[in-house]
């Protein structure tokens, strides 16, 4: 394989350019293709099953156009997915999010009390409380279903009033907690609020950064990681519906510009492109 193919991306929608950030941070000189599937977003309140048959979907895509690793940008695509998808294309390095986030959890945690905020079906999993006991056998999670945090990133509200308010809604009762775990891709784009309105000892963890710390480590041990070091990688944007949309939102997301040029239509189904 050769390493200079790009990394495929993909997120339900917006939330996983936070975790592309990060990549790009940790391996500049690496392109990526990122794909948020717009169209049927959100994963999060959908059954297990859809949201697996929507990842394969995204990752055949993906793998269309020729792709050395993929990432799944999603806690919800992670939990149903990760597993299937590791054993379908078991010829490239396949990541999740979920597991790099608890142990990023693990590490942050003083007194051994998290709260999760995810999605009703990230949280349904048990994935992250699942993982973070296997290490700390005696810890207190507090798992919140925060969906409609989903629908106010997508829509750019991140810091108005409304926003406000379901913040204090989903946080209402956690008192103890040294450390709130992010369990949803889309969530970064709240830290600020979140800030402001969380004692200063009280850790904000989310999985971008361990994830792209994981990707760095099975590039290298695969032999992968591209060699130029010198030049910055190009990004190519694939969404399932709205190209002004994402262009627009996700520059929250990523916190750089979107070029129009630099996104293309695609079919939900990954079988062909849509002019």
């Amino acid at each position: 394989m050769k390493k200079n193919l790009a990394i495929g991306v993909f997120d339900s929608g917006m939330g996983g350019l936070t975790v592309l950030r990060a990549l790009r941070r940790e391996l500049p000189a690496e392109s990526f293709i990122y794909l948020g599937d717009t169209a049927r977003l959100p994963y999060g309140t959908k059954s297990r099953d859809t949201v697996k048959s929507y990842a394969m979907q995204m990752a055949q895509l993906l793998i269309q156009r020729q792709i050395k690793a993929l990432v799944i940008a999603c806690n919800t695509a992670t939990t149903a997915a990760l597993e299937h998808l590791q054993t379908t294309f078991a010829s490239i390095p396949v990541i999740g999010v979920v597991r790099p986030g608890a142990a990023a959890a693990v590490a942050a945690t003083r007194n051994q009390r998290i709260a999760v905020l995810a999605t009703e079906t990230t949280i349904a999993t048990h994935a992250y409380q699942d993982l973070i006991r296997q290490q700390l056998p005696n810890v207190v999670i507090h798992s919140r279903a925060c969906s409609v945090l989903v629908a106010l990133a997508e829509e750019g509200m991140i810091d108005n009033a409304i926003a406000r308010e379901a913040l204090t809604h989903y946080l209402s009762g956690l008192t103890t907690e040294d450390t709130i775990l992010l369990g949803c891709t889309h969530f970064p784009v709240f830290k600020a609020s979140l800030r402001k309105m969380l004692p200063e000892d009280v850790e904000l963890v989310d999985s971008a950064d361990a994830t792209a710390a994981v990707l760095k480590e099975q590039l290298a041990t695969v032999a992968l990681t591209h060699p130029n070091t010198k030049e910055r990688g190009s990004i190519q944007y694939l969404v399932t519906d709205s190209v002004q949309r994402f262009q627009t939102i996700g520059e929250f997301f990523l916190q750089e510009p979107i070029h129009k040029s630099d996104i293309e239509l695609v079919n939900a189904g990954g079988a062909s492109t849509v002019t």
